[in-house]
């Protein structure tokens, strides 16, 4: 049978692991770091990062062959320019994403996708044993990785959250789950009267408070090791929840929002800040399967956040436009 319209060899195409696996592969071994630092032959890569020299030659002329590097005919290595975010001081930072032994093991959960497609469930668990938080926490270099890169990813939608909303109005706003304080310290620094907290695991606390020490913004911010399903501190003006609720199935989200809503009471506001389209609704379809087989989790659109907030006891007040993100603020229900 043949493929005339070339569709099988496109689905191949889609469909193939080898790719994306070599990618990842050379992003956990640091290729690109080491070729930058003029280890070029596949001899010289693979006594540095202690593989099999055919082996490893192997994986470098698949990646030459699709572009990611250059061979001359010595067998030196050279870095493309499609190669060269695999270095770990690109700005785009993406390395630490694909590095299977690192923050990018989550990734890997998508070969047991079948498990969640058939079930809802997370995948994770099938392939490691345990849910993605508890195998976060069991590796602290894992967790600092994971707590710099969620950081790096605040940093860019900063700006627009910033801007998306009068955060100094509320006076003091605490940033749930609100890892190494990258969007506090921008609301801080462009509210000089805002005062905030943030509340995490305790790695990610020390981080923040490093953070604040460095940024002088020590007397006015503090940080605080706890979960977002035990009671918050109360009294602020505002809780942040940034990226957290697409993390957690509707149960979970549900039980954060009514930390939330205990903390701010009659008079706070809880502010929920997700990748919301301009039409309420939540497109991006590759994140929200990554959702479904890494956490058991899913992208929301604005309906559903506010059917998760009635249930929390709290009604949908505004939604703020933030750039790539939006600011959905929820208010006590009347």
């Amino acid at each position: 049978m043949g493929d005339e319209d070339g569709s099988a060899a496109k689905l191949w195409a889609m469909a193939s692991l080898g790719t994306p696996m070599a990618i990842r592969t050379a992003a956990t071994l640091r290729i690109a770091d080491h070729i930058a630092a003029g280890r070029r032959t596949a001899e010289e890569l693979a006594e540095t990062v202690g593989a099999h020299a055919g082996a490893l030659d192997r994986l470098l002329r698949y990646l030459a062959v699709r572009g990611v590097l250059d061979v001359d005919d010595a067998g030196r290595y050279a870095l493309t320019p499609l190669g060269e975010p695999l270095r770990e001081d690109h700005p785009a930072g993406i390395r630490a994403w694909f590095d299977t032994e690192g923050a990018g093991r989550g990734e890997l959960s998508f070969v047991e996708l079948p498990h969640s497609v058939r079930t809802g469930e997370a995948a994770f668990p099938v392939r490691y044993g345990r849910e993605y938080w508890e195998d976060l926490t069991a590796d602290a270099d894992r967790a600092a990785s994971f707590n710099q890169l969620l950081g790096a990813d605040v940093a860019v939608r900063a700006p627009g959250v910033v801007s998306g909303f009068d955060w100094a109005s509320v006076g003091h706003v605490v940033d749930v789950g609100g890892g190494n304080g990258s969007l506090l310290a921008e609301l801080l620094k462009a509210n000089p009267t805002l005062r905030g907290t943030v509340v995490d695991l305790p790695d990610a606390v020390q981080a923040a408070k490093e953070r604040f020490a460095d940024e002088g913004l020590g007397d006015r911010a503090d940080a605080v090791a706890g979960s977002f399903f035990d009671a918050l501190p109360a009294g602020a003006g505002g809780y942040v929840l940034s990226l957290v609720l697409h993390d957690w199935d509707d149960e979970a989200a549900t039980a954060i929002l009514r930390r939330c809503a205990e903390a701010a009471g009659d008079t706070g506001s809880v502010f929920v800040i997700e990748s919301i389209g301009e039409t309420g609704e939540a497109p991006h379809t590759g994140m929200d399967l990554r959702m479904l087989c890494v956490y058991g989790a899913k992208e929301r659109g604005v309906a559903e956040f506010s059917a998760l907030a009635a249930a929390a006891g709290l009604d949908v007040a505004a939604v703020h436009p933030a750039g790539p993100s939006a600011v959905i603020e929820l208010t006590a229900a009347r």
